[in-house]
C-alpha cells in the first residue's frame, strides 16, 4: 500500500495524531482523517502521511498505474481507502511564512546603525560557529542591553538599534535555535510586557516572530505559552489599534504554528505549550467583517498554517462559525491573495472537520459555492474541489450532491483547466459521485468526460515532458478509469435485466417502465466507452460480446414488435436504443483485432441477430445491420491465421457461410431490389464472400442471383461511377474470375451485352474525364471491366482451343457449342477500336489488360471491321509502338496488327493508303530491332510491311 512507508516514519506517534473523542455522527469515523509530518519552516511544503493524504512519488511507468489501481482496489472498501489517500496532496498543504509575507503587507527593510551598536556586529555565520564561551559573553551583553531601562530617547533608540540587529541575525536557522532556547527569550517577553516605548514592543514582537519562524528546535523549557498569553492580552487590550495588531499578530501566529508543528514529537503537550482559549477568540475576532484587511489576512494565514498540522492546537479553530466567516472573507475581499488564504484556511480546517464546509453550503447555498468555482484563480478552484471531496468522503451531503446535475456538470467543465491538480481533483470528485450514483456517468459522458480522460491519459504517459502534478493526475485518473471499467458489466447487466422483465410484453407495468427509463439511456455510456482507445481494450471481452449478443436479440424482438417499449419510454427513446446498440458494434468493427480474437463469440452470438435485423421494416436498421454484417464478414474471412489455427478457421468460415446461406441469402433478391443505398451494402457482403471464400460462388448461383444482379446494373447505369455500380462490377469480376463459376449461365443472362455497354460508357468517361477524382474512379471501374472482359475471352478461347485439339486428335469435340459461344461473344468485336484507343494509356495496368483482351479478340475474330484500322486507331498503334521498349510488349502489339491486316483486306488497304505514320514506325522498328539480339520484332514488322507492299527496307546489319 502507498501509506506503508509514510506510516512507518510516524509509527511511534500515530496514536497521538488522531483525537480520541471527535466522531462524525454520519460516518461513525474519526473526524480527523489525516495526520501530518511538517518539514522545517524553511521548506515550502508540508509532507503528509495520513488516511486522506499521501506523498506522490515519481512514477516511472505509466502502464503500471492502472495495474496498481487494480491491485489496491480489490474491494469497495479498498477503493474508498485509496480514494481518501488522494484527497489531499502536498500541493494543498503548502506553507508560507506569516511574518514578513509580502502578499500580506509590504515590509520596510531592516537596517541598524553599526556606530551606535554597543556590541560587536557579528554576522549570522560567525555567530553560528562561535565557541560557547564567546557565545555566552555575546549573549550576556545583549541581555544586559535589552534589560536596561530607557531613561531617555537615546537609550530607547539604542535598544531599537539592537533589536534591528537581532532581526538580521535570527533569520539564520542555527542562530535562531540557540537564541530561542537561551535566557534571551524570557527577557524578550519581559520587554514585550513592560517596555514603555511601543516601538520597542513592536520590534520585540518581530524578533520573537522571526525566532519562531526560523528555529529548528524547541526546548520544553522555553516559555512559549507565556509569550502567547502576553501577545493575546496585548492584542485584546489594544484591539482597536489595527497598526499594533499588524505588529503582534505575526509573532502570535508563528508561535502557534511552531508549537503545533513540534507537538507530534512528544507524547503529551507540556504545560508551557498550552494555548489559552483567549488566543483563539482573539484570532476569530480578527476575521470579522469591518476589520482591517491586513489584520483579516494575518488571522486567516495563522489558521491556514496551524491547521496544516494535525495537532490538538488546531482544534481551537473548529467552531460552528469559522466556516461561514472564512467564506465571507473569501467572497467579499477584493484582494486575490486574501481570497486564496481564506479559502485555503477553510480547506485545511475541513481536513479536521468536513462539517466546516458543510456549514458554508447550508448558509450560502450550493449554487453560490458552485459559482465560486468559476473564479479564474487555480488555487481557489483546487481548494474548493478538495473540500467537496473531503466532505463527500465522510458522507456529508452525499445523497444531495450525487443527484445534483449542476454540480456534476460544473465539475466536469473544470477538466478544461490547464492545471494538472485541478483536473486530477475533478476526476477524483467525479469518481466519488460515480461510486454512489452510476447514472451520473451518462451526464458526464455527454459533457465529453471520455474525451478529457483520453487527453490526459496521453499527457501522463512516460517519456513525455510533464508539468507539476502529473503523477498525482495519473493516480487519480487511473483510479477513475479502473472504476468505470469495473462498472461497465453492471451497466450492461442492468440494461439486460430491464429488457428481460418486459420481453414479449406489449404493455410494461409502471415499475418496469421506470426501470427502463433509468437503465436504457445508459447504453449511451457503453457506446462512449467502446469508442474510446483508453477503455475499449479493457471492456471488450468475450463476456461483453456475449452480453451484447443477448442485447441484440432483445433489439430484434423490439424491432419486430414482439416487445413494445413505445408506451413505456416513447418511440424516440426506443429508436435511440436500437441506434446506439448498433453503433456500439460498429465501433468494435473499426478494430479488426477484436473481431479476430473473439471471432467465435461474434459468429455465435452477434451475427445471427444482426442477420435477422436485415428483415426489419425500418430501412435504417436494415441498412445498418447489412453494413455491419458486410464489414464483419469481410474482416473475418480476410483474417490470415497461423498454421495451427487453419483447421479452426476453416470450421469457423464454414459456420459463417452456413449462417449467410440459410438465413440471409434466401431474402437477397428482395434486399437487392430495395431502394438505395440498401443494395450497396448487400452487394458489399457478396463481394466479401466471393473474394475470400470461393465456395460462396456456388451459393450465388444456387439462389439465382445473376438476373437480379444485372437488373441492379441496369437500374444504376445512369450513375456508372457510383458506389453501387462499382460494387456490382466488383462482384461480377469475382464471379467470372472463379473457375467454378458456370459461365454459360452468365452468358445466357446477357453478360456480353452488359459488358459491352458498360465498357463503351466507361472508356468514354475515362478518356474525357478532367476531374482527377472522376479519373481515379473511372480508372478503377475500367480495370474491373477489362478484367471481366479478359476472363470472358479466356473462357471462350479455351473452349475453342479444346474443340480444335479434339478435332485434331480425332476424338470429335462439340463444335456446335464452340460455334455458339463464338456467336454469343461476337458483339465484343465492337470493342476493338475502344481497346486500341486505350493502348497509349499511361496506366500500365490498363495497357496490359487492354492489350491482352485485344490480342484474344483478334485471335478469335480477326479484323471483323474496317474501322479496326481507322486513322485514329493507326495513330494509337504508332504512338504506343514508339513508347514501348520491352520486346515482349512490342511483339504482342505487332501480332495484333499483323492479325488485323492479314485477316481483313480492308484493314490492309487502310494501312496501305492512310497509315503513313504507322508504316514509318514499323520501318523504324524493322531497322532498329534488326541490329539487336531480338530479331523477332524486326521480323514481325517486316512481315506487316510486306503485306501492304512495303518490301524494300534497308536494314542495318
Amino acid at each position: 500500500m502507498i501509506l506503508q512507508t509514510a506510516r512507518a516514519q510516524v509509527q511511534e506517534t500515530q496514536t497521538e495524531l488522531c483525537p480520541k473523542s471527535a466522531v462524525d455522527s454520519e460516518s461513525k469515523e474519526s473526524i480527523f482523517l489525516l495526520s501530518s509530518r511538517p518539514t522545517p519552516r524553511t521548506s515550502t511544503a508540508v509532507e503528509v502521511s495520513d488516511a486522506t493524504t499521501a506523498p506522490i512519488p515519481n512514477s516511472s511507468k505509466k502502464d503500471s498505474c492502472l495495474k496498481n489501481a487494480k491491485n489496491m482496489c480489490s474491494s469497495h472498501q479498498d477503493m474508498e481507502s485509496t480514494l481518501k489517500e488522494l484527497i489531499y496532496t502536498e500541493s494543498d498543504l503548502i506553507i508560507t511564512p506569516i511574518i514578513d509575507n509580502p502578499k500580506i503587507m509590504k515590509q520596510v527593510p531592516v537596517r541598524f546603525d553599526v556606530k551606535t551598536l554597543h556590541i560587536p556586529t557579528y554576522s549570522a555565520e560567525k555567530l553560528s560557529s562561535m565557541k560557547d564561551t564567546d557565545w555566552n559573553d555575546f549573549l550576556q551583553r545583549i541581555c544586559s542591553l535589552l534589560d536596561s531601562t530607557e531613561k531617555n530617547t537615546g537609550a530607547a533608540r539604542s535598544k531599537l538599534n539592537l533589536l534591528y540587529y537581532l532581526c538580521t541575525v535570527v533569520v539564520h536557522k542555527e542562530v535562531a535555535s540557540r537564541l530561542i532556547s537561551s535566557q534571551l527569550f524570557p527577557i524578550l517577553i519581559q520587554q514585550l510586557r513592560a517596555a514603555a516605548n511601543w516601538d520597542i514592543r513592536a520590534k520585540v514582537a518581530r524578533v520573537i516572530g522571526l525566532l519562531a519562524l526560523h528555529t529548528s528546535e524547541l526546548g520544553e523549557n522555553v516559555p512559549v505559552s507565556e509569550a502567547i498569553m502576553l501577545l493575546t492580552e496585548l492584542i485584546r487590550e489594544n484591539f482597536r489599534n489595527s497598526k499594533l495588531k499588524q505588529c503582534l499578530l505575526p509573532a502570535l501566529g508563528e508561535l502557534l504554528y511552531l508549537i503545533a508543528s513540534k507537538e507530534r514529537k512528544r507524547e503529551h503537550p507540556r504545560e508551557c505549550w498550552v494555548v489559552p482559549s483567549a488566543a483563539y477568540t482573539v484570532l476569530m475576532r480578527c476575521l470579522r467583517e469591518g476589520e482591517d484587511r491586513v489584520v483579516n489576512h494575518l488571522a486567516a494565514k495563522i489558521i491556514e498554517n496551524v491547521c496544516t498540522t494535525l495537532s490538538c492546537h488546531a482544534q481551537g479553530f473548529i467552531t460552528g462559525e469559522v466556516g461561514p466567516i472564512l467564506w465571507y472573507l473569501f467572497t467579499h475581499s477584493t484582494v486575490d491573495s486574501l481570497k486564496i488564504t481564506a479559502v485555503s484556511a477553510l480547506c485545511r480546517i475541513t481536513r479536521y472537520s468536513p462539517n466546516a464546509f458543510q456549514s458554508v453550503i447550508e448558509k450560502v447555498g450550493l449554487t453560490a459555492v458552485l459559482n465560486s468555482l468559476a473564479n479564474g484563480i487555480c488555487r481557489i478552484q483546487q481548494y474548493i474541489l478538495t473540500m467537496f471531496s473531503a466532505m463527500l468522503s465522510c458522507g456529508i451531503h452525499l445523497q444531495r450532491l450525487i443527484q445534483e446535475k449542476d454540480f456534476v456538470t460544473t465539475v466536469t467543465r473544470l477538466l478544461e483547466s490547464p492545471s494538472n491538480f485541478i483536473r486530477a481533483k475533478a476526476f477524483l470528485l467525479l469518481l466519488q459521485v460515480f461510486i454512489n450514483n452510476r447514472e451520473m456517468l451518462l451526464l458526464s459522458c455527454q459533457a465529453r468526460l471520455v474525451m478529457y480522460i483520453e487527453r490526459d491519459s496521453g499527457k501522463t504517459t512516460p517519456g513525455k515532458e510533464q508539468q507539476g502534478g502529473s503523477d498525482y493526475l495519473s493516480k487519480c485518473l487511473d483510479l477513475l478509469i479502473y472504476h468505470i471499467v469495473r462498472e461497465l458489466p453492471g451497466i450492461l447487466g442492468d440494461i439486460l435485466a430491464a429488457l428481460t422483465n418486459v420481453s414479449g410484453r406489449k404493455h410494461p407495468s409502471t415499475v418496469q417502465a421506470k426501470q427502463l427509463k433509468m437503465c436504457l439511456p445508459m447504453m449511451s455510456v457503453v457506446l462512449h466507452l467502446v469508442t474510446s482507445q483508453v477503455f475499449r481494450p479493457q471492456i471488450v471481452t468475450e463476456e461483453f460480446l456475449f452480453n451484447y449478443g443477448t442485447l441484440l436479440n432483445f433489439i430484434k424482438s423490439i424491432d419486430s414488435g414482439e416487445t413494445n417499449l413505445d408506451g413505456a419510454i416513447g418511440q424516440a427513446a426506443s429508436e435511440e436504443l436500437i441506434k446506439t446498440t448498433l453503433s456500439t458494434f460498429e465501433a468494435i468493427t473499426q478494430h479488426p483485432v477484436l473481431l479476430t480474437i473473439y471471432r467465435l463469440t461474434v459468429e455465435d452470438c452477434i451475427l445471427p441477430p444482426l442477420v435477422s435485423l436485415v428483415n426489419s421494416q425500418n430501412v435504417e436498421w436494415r441498412l445498418f445491420s447489412l453494413r455491419l454484417i458486410s464489414e464483419t464478414t469481410s474482416l473475418l474471412l480476410s483474417h490470415e491465421v497461423m498454421a495451427e489455427e487453419k483447421e479452426e478457421s476453416r470450421h469457423s468460415n464454414s459456420k459463417l457461410l452456413s449462417l449467410i446461406r440459410d438465413s440471409l441469402l434466401p431474402q437477397y433478391e428482395h434486399v437487392l431490389m430495395a431502394p438505395d443505398p440498401v443494395p450497396l451494402y448487400a452487394l458489399k457482403l457478396l463481394v466479401a464472400l466471393t473474394e475470400h471464400s470461393p465456395a460462396s460462388v456456388s451459393l450465388v448461383e444456387e439462389i439465382h442471383l445473376f438476373p437480379v444482379l444485372f437488373q441492379v446494373i441496369l437500374e444504376h447505369q445512369d450513375s456508372i461511377l457510383g458506389n453501387t455500380m462499382q460494387t456490382a462490377i466488383a462482384l461480377l469480376n469475382n464471379m467470372v474470375a472463379n473457375k467454378s463459376t458456370n459461365m454459360m449461365l452468365l452468358f445466357e443472362e446477357g453478360l456480353v451485352h452488359h459488358i459491352c455497354n458498360l465498357l463503351i460508357e466507361t472508356v468514354t468517361l475515362y478518356l474525357e474525364a478532367d476531374d482527377k477524382s472522376h479519373t481515379k474512379t473511372a480508372n478503377v471501374l475500367l480495370l474491373s471491366l477489362l478484367d471481366i472482359l479478359h476472363c470472358m475471352l479466356m473462357y471462350t478461347a479455351n473452349i475453342v482451343r479444346q474443340t480444335l485439339q479434339a478435332q485434331k486428335s480425332g476424338t470429335g469435340g462439340d463444335t456446335q457449342a464452340a460455334e455458339d459461344l463464338l456467336l454469343i461473344n461476337k458483339p465484343l468485336t465492337d470493342l476493338i477500336s475502344l481497346l486500341i484507343q486505350l493502348l497509349p494509356s499511361e496506366d500500365t495496368d490498363i495497357f496490359e489488360t487492354a492489350s491482352q483482351c485485344l490480342s484474344l479478340l483478334v485471335q478469335l475474330y480477326g479484323g471483323s471491321s474496317q474501322e479496326s484500322m481507322s486513322p485514329e486507331n493507326m495513330d494509337s498503334f504508332a504512338e504506343v509502338l514508339k513508347s514501348k521498349k520491352d520486346p515482349r510488349k512490342l511483339k504482342l502489339l505487332l501480332r495484333i496488327i499483323k492479325r488485323l491486316v492479314t485477316s481483313n483486306k480492308k484493314c490492309s488497304e487502310s494501312l496501305k493508303n492512310d497509315g503513313d505514320g504507322l508504316i514509318q514506325t514499323l520501318e523504324s522498328l524493322a531497322q532498329t530491332a534488326s541490329s539487336h539480339a531480338d530479331v523477332a520484332v524486326a521480323s514481325l514488322a517486316l512481315e506487316i510491311l510486306r503485306t501492304v507492299g512495303h518490301e524494300n527496307i534497308k536494314t542495318t546489319k
